[in-house]
């Protein structure tokens, strides 16, 4: 039954559950796998029925934790984010964590101010895919024992500080995905990059594959990892030329933007040009013809990262950080086709 009027203490929540109230505590802080599952079961239970709700800015006082991790995201706007953002929540929320997202815009600004918060005691540790900073000045987090998993777009080693590394080999996935356009027979194919993030790496990848078979790279930067700017880009691509058969974009919203932009121009896709994408969010699988892409698994890089982070968490680790790869995969969808006999703008 619930206790209503004021505030139901530990000591009731121990005593309505038969354990000691150092028990009750460490299931609240996270610790439900150290105690026996019919045990933990009684606790939340009596939680249940008492309505008991923890006084977190006490908690706070008492262990100098907070209980919220910070998950910096560039880009919230971009579908790529969200189901990383809320697999990582899902994972935190059963540990006793919330998780707060951070937007930093992909500026350096906002980024510092997201350690600097951290700092000063705002989150107990951070989980983040950051454009500008790097492991050099994350450190400080570190020294101050707070541990960091970034989230990379390219292969990574542990280093001396508590700051984890998940990584996806971006340059290896675009090398994937351009040879294979040129396995079904296409040679002038353009690359649609934009600043920042992931463009060197998925950029090299396309210029190894390229090189491998002596075909001539065609490369054209957008200002954004968005619709439009992927959409203004190839208009100047088939403006101004080369012809071209194939065109990959460095991220699935660009790749949108390009298909918009080859159907303005009267051309076909795939028959004219086929277009391929990266990260395979919801939406390259509902545009017509489906979107050929690179999956990333953001959901299990989102609880991956969330595991990581409360492993070090529950255990104090200050041991050396590591470095673990995540997979990624070639999802081919209608968008992409051999090439016609001669390149569409021809």
């Amino acid at each position: 039954m619930t206790v209503v009027g004021r505030r139901v203490t530990q000591r009731e929540v121990a005593e309505r559950a038969g354990v000691a109230q150092a028990t009750v505590s460490l299931v609240l802080n996270g610790g439900r796998d150290k105690v026996a599952v019919e045990t933990a079961e009684r606790i939340e239970a009596a939680i249940a029925e008492l309505g008991y709700h923890p006084n977190r800015f006490a908690q706070a006082l008492r262990t100098r934790r907070t209980r919220v991790i910070a998950c910096v995201v560039p880009d919230l706007a971009n579908p790529f984010y969200p189901s990383l953002v809320v697999a990582l929540q899902k994972v935190a929320r059963s540990a006793g964590y919330e998780v707060m997202t951070i937007d930093t815009e992909g500026k350096l600004a906002n980024e510092q101010h997201v350690v600097a918060s951290a700092q000063q005691g705002r989150f107990d540790g951070i989980v983040g895919v950051f454009f500008n900073l790097g492991a050099r000045e994350l450190a400080p987090l570190g020294k101050s024992g707070i541990p960091v998993v970034r989230i990379e777009v390219s292969r990574k080693q542990g280093g001396p500080l508590p700051i984890d590394n998940l990584f996806i080999d971006n340059e290896a996935a675009a090398r994937a995905l351009t040879n294979h356009l040129l396995d079904l027979g296409h040679r002038d194919i353009a690359m649609i990059a934009a600043p920042g993030g992931p463009q060197r790496f998925r950029l090299q990848g396309y210029l190894d594959a390229m090189a491998s078979l002596g075909a001539e790279p065609i490369v054209r930067e957008a200002a954004h990892f968005t619709l439009d700017a992927g959409r203004d880009a190839t208009d100047r691509l088939l403006d101004e030329g080369p012809p071209v058969t194939a065109v990959i974009a460095a991220n699935d919203l660009m790749a949108i933007g390009v298909m918009q932009s080859v159907v303005a121009h009267g051309l076909s896709i795939p028959d004219d040009i086929s277009v391929a994408g990266f990260d395979d969010i919801l939406p390259s699988a509902l545009v017509t013809p489906g979107l050929t892409t690179v999956a990333q698994f953001q959901d299990q890089l989102g609880a991956r990262a969330a595991n990581l982070l409360l492993t070090r968490l529950a255990q104090d680790d200050v041991m050396a950080g590591r470095a673990e790869e995540m997979k990624f995969e070639l999802i081919v969808r209608p968008s992409v086709a051999p090439p016609a006999r001669r390149p569409a703008t021809e």
